[in-house]
């Protein structure tokens, strides 16, 4: 291929990865003509066309998918080879894409990235804050946080969050017009907030404990989120009962603002991991973000036995 097409791979590539000429244009910092006249200098000198376009979308040709293939790695593994080199003189540095959980970005990011902003001024985190279970190599992000029992086995992990309690709740408001519900059995006369998983479609059954045994509790209600942290929004506003994550609903726990119900038919879910695939880990961005996650960790359990040992 002739030298001057290789600066145009990388647009080629962030349009294969957004799906469209504008949002590729907005990643990259270009102009949409810009990446229209990139794309189409790599056409000509190809002497194929490398996107079928319609008015309403953009998607790869066959041809277009042979050199996605082959541009992608090869620009991957050029970055992370600069990135090195850059890491050997003094810091680490460049773009770290991370796709997390709404949820996970409060129980278990918010620390890591006040620490990397003060330890690593050369290194911008994005955060992509996603419900899907998204595939992280597909769609170009360097790792991703999720409950470790949502984790592909192939891929490399590192433990963020304890073990997480999940918990029932609702306002003193609600339950002062509509009790507290003594078992299980009682959860289908209450108003309860649902939970739509975005990538099946389907309504959460919630995962708690009767007699020592999981079940899986269909629930109904007035309103149906996709993410745990509106469901206590909605819960503190005195619509209905909530399941979320205990950590996320103790400040309200503790001020009287919440009232956890049933909670010995709560489970406790593995927690939440970083994961990445392996060959990734070696790109100092990561290693870094890994290091300083690792190190709150390590600092945050110390100060947990401590305040243990006090009480």
């Amino acid at each position: 291929m002739e030298r001057d097409l290789l600066g145009h791979l990388p647009v080629i590539v962030a349009v294969a990865r957004r799906g469209g000429f504008a949002p590729a244009a907005a990643e990259l910092g270009m102009s949409p003509s810009a990446v229209s006249h990139a794309v189409r200098l790599v056409e000509e000198r190809i002497g194929q066309p490398l996107f079928a376009r319609t008015t309403r979308s953009v998607a790869l040709t066959e041809a277009g998918r042979a050199l996605v293939a082959i541009a992608e790695p090869a620009l991957g593994d050029i970055a992370e080879r600069m990135e090195r080199i850059r890491a050997v003189k003094g810091r680490a540095s460049g773009l770290l894409r991370l796709n997390t959980s709404r949820v996970a970005l409060t129980l278990a990011l918010l620390p890591v990235l006040t620490a990397m902003a003060e330890r690593y001024p050369d290194v911008t985190v994005e955060i992509f804050t996603d419900e899907r279970l998204t595939d992280i190599v597909g769609e170009g992000f360097d790792a991703g946080v999720r409950l470790g029992e949502m984790i592909a086995q192939d891929m490399v992990t590192v433990r963020l969050t304890p073990p997480i309690r999940t918990a029932i709740v609702a306002s003193p408001a609600y339950i002062g017009r509509n009790g507290k519900p003594k078992n299980l059995g009682e959860l289908a006369d209450h108003n309860c907030i649902g939970y739509r998983l975005l990538r099946s479609g389907a309504l959460y059954r919630w995962d708690l404990l009767e007699d020592g045994k999981d079940v899986n509790v269909a629930t109904r209600g007035t309103a149906i989120v996709s993410d745990p942290m509106s469901a206590r929004d909605l819960a503190l506003s005195g619509i209905g009962l909530a399941y979320a994550f205990e950590p996320l609903l103790r400040p309200d726990i503790a001020a009287g603002r919440l009232v956890e119900v049933l909670p010995e038919t709560s489970i406790e879910e593995p927690g939440l991991f970083l994961y990445f695939p392996r060959r990734a880990s070696m790109a100092p961005k990561l290693r870094a973000f890994i290091d300083t996650a690792q190190e709150i960790g390590r600092a945050s359990s110390r100060a947990s036995v401590h305040s243990s040992t006090a009480v």
